[in-house]
């Protein structure tokens, strides 16, 4: 494994992290999840990413990961990060999401009591919410982090304009943040419009979901067929829709790139990503021990581009 810092603090994250998100749930098959967490820990995978809200249903990918945590991996959790977050609707009630104190402090509770830990690596407002004041909303994470409930802020689905803000109002509090968790891959170019890395200016390292967007970045749909058990058979996410003729060449075309650079489209989707280095991490998920060895086949490969593979990247995502 590699590790790089997280934004401009001195927390080292593995290149490639493991995100709870979707396969962890209550209806999760118990072998393969624990199968999963150790075989990323015992390849350096040091972070797992979690919420109050993944699961389905809501908290119990946090249970289950608590869980395995303490029967597998209990002596080892000072070689851990841990992150939740908060902000979408878990309770009935005016409390129950967005960004109050209220909901904040409430919901990292909760998180630390089903997971029984007693703090969190990172704590993540999970998105920008439009009617509390971000002055509320940052210094409920400060004191999150004054109270020993988490050690580090973090910041997901925050852009330009509303990251700048936050990164000031907690570096007034003597709190700064260290990362801003954004969808971006080859096929979601939208930090790129937002000139979300250069706002960011290194301060704020940026850790990057759906790097392979759902999917669609690996050889699961290069035929045009959708497998049984995918994504988009299970319209979660990724629509059965999306499985265009277009999308399907489009992502040939991808694929014969990454066959001359003696990588998989998977592995040369996450390359170009952590290519930038901006970017501190991007998650994975994945839904067996084989899937993942194979995503963190990448760690170890060259993350360089030529100037024309980008050009030619670029002109079959955005060819119209």
């Amino acid at each position: 494994m590699q590790y790089r810092n997280a934004g401009a603090s001195g927390l080292k994250l593995p290149v490639i992290s493991l995100g709870l998100w979707q396969n962890f749930g209550a209806e999760a098959d118990d072998v393969a999840t624990r199968d999963i967490i150790t075989t990323a820990f015992d390849h350096g995978v040091t972070h797992f990413d979690l919420a109050d809200n993944y699961g389905p249903p809501q908290g119990s990918a946090e249970e289950r990961f608590g869980r395995i945590l303490h029967e597998e991996l209990a002596g080892y959790r000072d070689e851990m990060v841990i992150s939740s977050k908060a902000g979408y609707t878990m309770w009935p009630g005016p409390y129950g999401d967005w960004g109050s104190r209220k909901h904040l402090i409430a919901s990292c509770d909760q998180s630390l009591r089903l997971m029984g830990l007693e703090y969190v690596d990172i704590f993540y407002h999970h998105r920008p919410d439009p009617a509390t004041p971000l002055e509320e909303t940052m210094g409920a994470l400060a004191s999150l982090v004054k109270a020993g409930k988490a050690l580090y802020i973090g910041l997901s689905r925050y852009y330009a304009s509303e990251a700048i803000k936050a990164q000031r109002i907690l570096e007034g509090l003597g709190c700064p943040c260290i990362l801003d968790q954004v969808r971006y891959s080859i096929l979601d170019r939208t930090v790129e419009t937002d000139h979300l890395l250069s706002a960011l200016d290194g301060k704020i390292g940026m850790i990057c979901f759906s790097p392979l967007a759902q999917g669609l970045l690996s050889s699961r749909y290069l035929s045009g067929s959708i497998p049984a058990g995918s994504r988009a058979k299970e319209n979660r996410f990724l629509k059965e829709e999306t499985i265009t003729p277009a999308m399907v060449a489009k992502l040939n075309r991808l694929d014969m790139i990454a066959s001359r650079r003696g990588q998989s489209l998977s592995e040369m989707a996450l390359s170009w990503v952590l290519r930038n280095p901006g970017v501190s991490s991007v998650l994975i998920g994945v839904h067996s021990s084989e899937q993942l060895l194979e995503n963190l086949s990448t760690v170890g490969q060259g993350w360089n581009f030529s100037e024309e593979e980008l050009t030619e990247i670029d002109a079959i995502v955005f060819a119209q």
